[in-house]
């Protein structure tokens, strides 16, 4: 991704609100939370609502773009299946932190 297209994406963040981090549920809600409150049905035909909605929607679709390029598997692995314990050790086993039992003082 080009600078440009990070540059599109913050923007579109900020128009919504929305953190550094943000869920697919958190986008969704700050965008109806936002476009209940500018659209210009509700505001009497204000042509300022207008133009804010319309950079809410595009700024909500960009997003839901972004969000719907990352895949993510919904089927196990047959070869590779991993007991509960096996799996946290695999990804988390090297961290200093996570991967090895604290000492009691």
């Amino acid at each position: 991704m080009n600078r440009k297209e990070w540059q599109a994406i913050t923007e579109a963040r900020d128009i919504l609100k929305l953190g550094d981090k943000a869920t697919l549920g958190e986008i969704k809600r700050a965008y109806h939370r936002l476009s209940k409150e500018h659209h210009p049905d509700l505001a009497g035909g204000d042509v300022e609502k207008e133009e804010i909605m319309y950079r809410l929607t595009s700024a909500y679709e960009l997003l839901m773009r972004f969000c719907s390029e990352y895949r993510f598997p919904l089927k196990p692995d047959e070869d590779n299946i991993y007991d509960a314990d096996d799996w946290w050790m695999d990804r988390f086993g090297q961290d200093p932190v996570w991967g090895k039992k604290r000492r009691q003082r």
